[in-house]
């Protein structure tokens, strides 16, 4: 039952089986139903000409009986006695009275001696008066009832209706008359053996049939499941799992699995990447410090101190860099506080004093530009950017704040040779020095920018590169004011 076809295929059937059941039940219910109501009109028919007979003064002698053996007819009087049976009924259960023997009494019908004709009365008259009265046969609804009887030794099941009826000499009499049950119990028993013959055989058509639909539905599911193993296997992330042709729930995991594989090959790649370079640019302050240290050791008045902590620095603001980098990398939350970027903007400013060119401030007045996040790695974005500045300005930078829509925008200025439109994304890569930047001496790396992207989106935000009024590079960072 681990598999998904066999679980499938489990339930289809278990409801099917359900569905069905019920469907069965409810047809049998309503067959038997119909049945009985043809039965109960039957037994009716016959009870009610048996007490029309009745009511109509017929001696039970002369009262015609049906087919003994398809309405047995039992008559009872006010006391429960039987006055009048069918001549084959042997016995008889569910009617008023199990006797089936009648009992002595005055016969319906009898008609009483004609007066003598003292009144002078035509003879019309006469006959009219010698006439027996009429009796009645109710009209209420019958009373029926389940029994059993047999009738020349053979015993059935019977629906009995009960009809009363009055005689001309007032006396009531209950008729009861039966309709066999036997063509309603073959019908309901040849249908209940149909459906339970037929029933295993149509849950094993449904099983199979689901079984082989949902294979043939899952057999793409299987193909991704086996290049994803072969992919996992092989440490491959340029390969990509079959697409079916199909527009349907599969396919869309097929795309979806080919997307993430393709962000998965990207991610591993920069992490290539970033190891590499990270390498190779811990490698050269390294090997310097190195190289200083041993001329030292052997040479100890050779000794370049200022070199030896300028490289010494490097490597602490790399390792720094790369630390960073890593925390952001793997999700590291902003804090929640509040930040005041125009007092951000100005003590950061205020802390570099040995900048190769004086900073212009431009932040308004009482202006409020507060931002949710870390203080700390917002004044890291602010200083690598000065820094990014400073490295290529000619003559002038500038930082100035506004508010910008919905948000708060920092923007750095400055008057060099500005980003070509080509590389301004290209440069927020991580090691990536433009031409004119390659040079170590200042202690770029090629991870400020990069940085300073990052936490920016961390923040909600974004950093674009643009150019500036000077004619140089203008980085604005954009963050969202607290909701």
């Amino acid at each position: 039952m681990r598999s998904v076809r066999a679980r499938a295929a489990l339930g289809a059937t278990l409801v099917v089986a359900v569905a069905l059941i019920g469907a069965g039940l409810a047809v049998l219910l309503v067959l038997r139903a119909n049945l009985i109501d043809q039965a109960d009109l039957q037994a009716e028919v016959a009870a009610r000409e048996v007490a029309g007979a009745l009511a109509t003064g017929t001696p039970y002698e002369d009262v015609e009986l049906d087919d003994d053996e398809d309405h047995p007819v039992q008559v009872t009087d006010e006391e429960d006695r039987v006055v009048l049976v069918s001549k084959d009924l042997r016995a008889v259960t569910g009617t008023g009275a199990t006797g089936v023997t009648p009992v002595p009494s005055a016969s319906a019908g009898a008609t009483p001696a004609p007066d003598d004709d003292d009144d002078g009365d035509d003879d019309d008259q006469d006959d009219d008066r010698s006439r027996p009265g009429r009796g009645e046969v109710s009209s209420d609804d019958p009373d029926f009832s389940d029994g059993t009887a047999t009738v020349d030794r053979t015993t059935a099941d019977y629906r009995f209706a009960a009809v009363e009826a009055t005689t001309p000499d007032g006396v009531t009499l209950t008729v009861y008359a039966g309709a066999p049950l036997a063509a309603e119990q073959e019908a309901v028993n040849t249908v209940r053996g149909a459906m339970l013959t037929g029933l295993p055989v149509l849950l094993v058509v449904v099983a199979g049939v689901t079984w082989l639909v949902t294979r043939r539905a899952l057999r793409p599911v299987e193909g991704i499941r086996q290049e994803m193993a072969a992919i996992t296997a092989s440490e491959d992330l340029a390969r990509r799992v079959p697409e079916p042709d199909s527009r349907d729930e599969i396919a869309a995991l097929a795309r979806t699995t080919n997307e993430t594989l393709t962000v998965l090959e990207a991610s591993v790649e920069r992490q290539r990447r970033f190891v590499a370079d990270a390498s190779h640019e811990l490698r050269s302050p390294i090997a310097s410090l190195r190289t200083q240290l041993e001329v030292a050791e052997a040479h100890p008045e050779l000794l370049d101190l200022p070199g030896a902590v300028a490289d010494t620095v490097r490597l602490q603001v790399l390792a720094a860099d790369l630390l960073l980098l890593a925390r952001l990398d793997a999700g590291e939350k902003p804090g929640g506080g509040t930040v005041e970027l125009g007092a951000l903007v100005r003590e950061e400013v205020s802390q570099r004093t040995g900048d190769r060119i004086a900073v212009a401030v431009e932040v308004p007045e009482g202006g409020a530009f507060e931002v949710n996040g870390s203080r700390g790695q917002l004044s890291r974005v602010i200083g690598n950017l000065l820094d990014n500045a400073q490295r290529h300005a000619e003559g002038s930078v500038a930082v100035s704040v506004a508010a910008d829509g919905r948000g708060v925008r920092v923007e750095v200025r400055d008057d060099g040779a500005g980003v070509p439109e080509e590389e301004r994304e290209r440069i927020f890569e991580r090691f990536v020095r433009l031409d004119d930047a390659r040079s170590r001496d200042d202690g770029g790396a090629g991870l400020g920018l990069a940085i300073a992207r990052d936490v920016a989106a961390r923040h909600g935000g974004t950093l674009t590169v643009h150019r500036a009024d000077e004619g140089g590079a203008a980085f604005r960072l954009w963050l969202p004011r607290p909701a």
